[in-house]
């Protein structure tokens, strides 16, 4: 089944057969007929199966090549709120990439980066604005956007936006839009917050499902390793270095820890990069472009990176800590395996993980492979040394490499008032 036989314009059509877009998805064959006949929309699909290009085009078609408008208004006609900047940068990317024969003009707006950038190409005219609610909301009080002419609202990742606490924002922005309007609405679950949530922003909305009951991509394959805490790195550099050309996405559970991560994968030899909130955009959007363009090999993150993350081809995703939530490893996991391609998801398993791993378990088709490293088992204790080598190097907690020879015990000296200093077990990166 052609584009063409969607609805959609063929001014739009054609360039999408020169981007390689041959045939629609499912969602996307499901969901562009709706929005072009003007109906609101509720659609459920896995992460990596076009949604973007599903409320996009059809967007595209309606603000533009059926109204006879031409691009570039003063005021936004369509909206799309995302939780995270990078989903709104992606999202800012694709609807370029697809508006681009009609001179589509599409405004990213999110924290991180200073207003007036946003303000000046707000005022140049726009006609969709892509933004994150809390940023979006900075522009309103400051009334540097007009929204009273929205006449598409689409909420991407919806599930999402409601975990980050999003929920009052986006009716704070409900508020300021034309209540004649349409409302398309995507996530990845059906949850009985996203139905009541659809209730609120849609009318009579059609629904489209096509998850297939199955919340992640048939294509992945789930693999544990069971690990002591103290043995992640170790093992962690083990997983890694078995194909070491593979690129992979590293998450872990805190800001901090993924700092340390990447540190210790950079002075074993392996390049890395790290995002978390905490980085700047500049600092993001270069680690994640990096990343994309094959200078660095591994992407250690937060859950920040779970969502909105548009990587060709990532054959690898590595749990170094279990999420918190079930729902999330399915987040997160679903950066590999996209569009159909094989993907692996391989988790570093402790003690501490059984309960969130039997969650993650009910969410899977198949039971989680478990598999056993030689010298990596649960339990085995390493010598307490000064350092512990990461593949053949010997670094320290400072990343300096010890004088020639073997490791040497820390040795305490008792001072006045002070008791003699334990041998420390310094493990390579135990964070």
């Amino acid at each position: 089944m052609p584009f063409s036989t969607l609805g959609l314009s063929p001014a739009l059509c054609t360039p999408l057969a020169r981007l390689g877009y041959t045939q629609p998805t499912p969602v996307q064959a499901a969901s562009i007929p709706v929005v072009l006949g003007g109906r609101d929309l509720l659609a459920r699909a896995q992460t990596g199966t076009g949604k973007t290009a599903a409320f996009g085009l059809p967007m595209i078609d309606r603000l533009v090549l059926r109204s006879g408008r031409p691009a570039g208004v003063p005021k936004p006609r369509g909206l799309v709120l995302v939780p995270t900047r990078e989903l709104a940068l992606q999202v800012h990317t694709s609807l370029e990439t697809y508006g681009a024969p009609v001179r589509l003009r599409v405004t990213a707006i999110f924290g991180g980066v200073s207003m007036p950038h946003q303000v000046q190409a707000l005022r140049r005219g726009t006609d969709i604005v892509v933004a994150t609610p809390g940023r979006l909301i900075d522009h309103l009080q400051q009334r540097t956007v007009d929204l009273s002419g929205v006449e598409i609202l689409t909420l991407d990742e919806a599930d999402r936006m409601l975990d980050m606490g999003f929920l009052p924002q986006l009716r704070r922005v409900l508020r300021t839009l034309p209540r004649e309007r349409q409302t398309l609405l995507l996530s990845a679950t059906f949850s009985t917050e996203i139905v009541q949530l659809s209730a609120e922003f849609t009318r009579t909305p059609m629904r489209v499902d096509v998850s297939d009951a199955q919340v992640v991509a048939p294509t992945v394959t789930h693999r544990m390793h069971p690990v002591s805490d103290g043995r992640k790195s170790a093992l962690l550099h083990h997983v890694l270095t078995q194909s070491p050309r593979e690129q992979a996405l590293v998450f872990c559970k805190t800001k901090r820890r993924s700092d340390r991560v990447g540190k210790a994968l950079d002075r074993a030899g392996v390049r890395a990069a790290v995002i978390h909130g905490n980085k700047s955009q500049g600092a993001r959007t270069r680690a994640l472009g990096d990343f994309k363009a094959g200078r660095v090999t591994v992407l250690v993150a937060t859950d920040l990176a779970a969502r909105g993350l548009d990587i060709v081809q990532l054959p690898l995703v590595v749990n170094y800590d279990l999420p918190l939530a079930a729902e999330d490893y399915v987040h997160r996991v679903g950066r590999t395996g996209r569009a159909g391609l094989a993907g692996r998801a391989v988790s570093l398993v402790s003690f501490s993980d059984r309960a969130v791993l039997r969650d993650i378990q009910r969410l899977l088709p198949t039971p989680l492979e478990q598999i056993v490293i030689a010298g990596f088992e649960p339990g085995v204790v390493s010598e307490p040394v000064a350092a512990e080598p990461i593949g053949r190097r010997w670094v320290d907690r400072d990343g300096r490499r010890p004088p020639s020879g073997p490791p040497r015990r820390h040795s305490g000296s008792r001072g006045p008032g002070r008791r003699s200093a334990a041998p420390k077990r310094a493990v390579s990166g135990r964070f």
